[in-house]
């Protein structure tokens, strides 16, 4: 893969992808289409549905993303971003349970009309009657977050509910809006807010990644950088690669630690 001008895409999409025997096939199929175009990264499927991260010559995705519609009978919603090194080395595709872990059963449909698009997003977050709730790992949170926003300190996205259930309550806390990086995680969790009986839940279209692709410095309510799962560690607010440090790195060094260090 030439280097000059690599795109990454991300997408996903909760949909019915069926039973393990069908996931075998819909993997090989997407991996003969990642060697075919010459893409690298990762692609997650599950009954639930698909998520992906994948980079390689913008000609090359483009063939590519018309296969995957294909092999997924979809129609992708991609996001987009540009560096000078490929931030994938490896193709992989994964079957899980789960395209994002939570670890609970969630009706999707509970999370129609809860979408935010970002031209709206600083109105919502703006009124003080909105609790404005980071969805991401703590580590994500300090290396960036929207001003004003609750961090859960939790370690990985299935320890959410149980933040939830500790500290907030339907009764109390009317108004919620949530985001991540770009949109997945509050997919679910939406949903699963609106289950437990909150009764305004709001999520950010498109998480952090469309917002700063749609949002000037100028109007802007993000502060520092947007953590990403690949070898950029970060992007600024202009979606190019930023300069933090990688504090996932750092989680895990002290998650392997004796108990009573930190």
């Amino acid at each position: 893969m030439d280097n000059a001008g690599i795109e990454i895409i991300s997408f996903y999409e909760f949909k019915e992808l069926g039973e393990r025997e069908g996931l075998e096939r819909l993997k090989q199929s997407l991996k003969d289409a990642m060697l075919r175009f010459d893409v690298r990264g990762t692609i997650i499927i599950a009954g639930e549905g698909y998520n992906g991260m994948v980079c390689g010559l913008s000609s090359d995705l483009r063939d590519f993303a018309k296969q995957v519609e294909t092999i997924l009978n979809t129609t992708l919603v991609t996001k987009s971003s540009f560096t000078d090194i490929a931030p994938f080395r490896k193709t992989d595709i994964r079957i899980k349970p789960e395209i994002v872990t939570l670890k609970k059963d969630v009706d999707i449909s509970l999370g129609a009309n809860t979408h935010v698009r970002a031209a709206e997003w600083n109105t919502i977050i703006s009124d003080p009657e909105t609790l404005v709730l980071d969805t991401r790992n703590d580590y994500e949170y300090k290396t960036g977050t929207f001003e004003g926003a609750l961090n859960p300190e939790i370690s990985k996205f299935s320890e959410l509910p149980e933040f939830v259930a500790a500290n907030l309550d339907p009764a109390l806390h009317k108004r919620i809006a949530m985001f991540c990086t770009g949109g997945i995680r509050c997919e679910k969790f939406a949903p699963y807010m609106r289950s437990l009986g909150f009764p305004e839940v709001f999520q950010l279209e498109g998480g952090i990644l469309k917002y700063l692709e749609e949002t000037s410095p100028v109007e802007s309510r993000w502060k520092g950088e947007c953590f990403v799962f690949d070898e950029r560690i970060t992007v600024d607010a202009n979606l190019n690669k930023g300069r933090a440090a990688d504090l996932s790195q750092r989680h895990a060094q002290d998650e392997e630690k004796p108990k009573g260090q930190k």
